[in-house]
């Protein structure tokens, strides 16, 4: 599973020929959440408040630049790396 951003050890990926709706994992120690790009609501597991707030920020500034790699994941390719939250 590609790993498409890293921040505050908080790690983004993206799987190929995952199910709809587009999502991505973030992962932040043993814990593990999927989150919808378009609402951003965690759709399966869970993160700390902490954590998953700064998954939330991050997402929100980058959704177009997720859907792109979704929509990549989709066609079997590599999806870019997007810029970590400051």
């Amino acid at each position: 599973m590609p790993t498409i951003s890293q921040f505050f050890g908080i790690v983004i990926q993206m799987f190929w020929r995952e199910y709809a709706p587009p999502h991505f994992h973030a992962l932040y120690g043993e814990h593990e959440a999927l989150i919808d790009i378009r609402t951003l609501e965690v759709i399966k597991g869970s993160l700390p408040r902490r954590a998953q707030a700064l998954v939330l920020e991050w997402a929100a500034q980058h959704r177009v630049e997720l859907m792109e790699d979704w929509n990549l994941c989709q066609s079997k390719q590599l999806p870019r790396k997007i810029a970590p939250l400051d």
